[in-house]
């Protein structure tokens, strides 16, 4: 007899890592990114431009429902 190998959970998904680390979910449920541009190539943009590139940013309502299946714990 051969044992076959069965998940705990079959159900749920597991968090995709990369995902995790990419975007942050809100105790609201919104999802936040941050913005691209600010890590190379920084002469050229004035200090306004590099300052609002550090914030994070909500993301786009088409995307949410992407980022919250590859986070299902969060």
């Amino acid at each position: 007899m051969v044992a076959t190998p069965m998940s705990k959970n079959p159900g749920i998904s597991k968090t995709r890592k990369s995902v995790s680390k990419r975007f942050k979910i809100t105790g609201s449920g919104k999802v936040l990114r941050r913005r691209q541009g600010k890590r190379h190539l920084l002469q050229s943009k004035n200090r306004k431009r590099k300052r609002s590139l550090g914030k994070a940013v909500l993301v786009d309502v088409t995307d949410v429902k992407a980022v919250k299946a590859n986070m299902p714990w969060s």
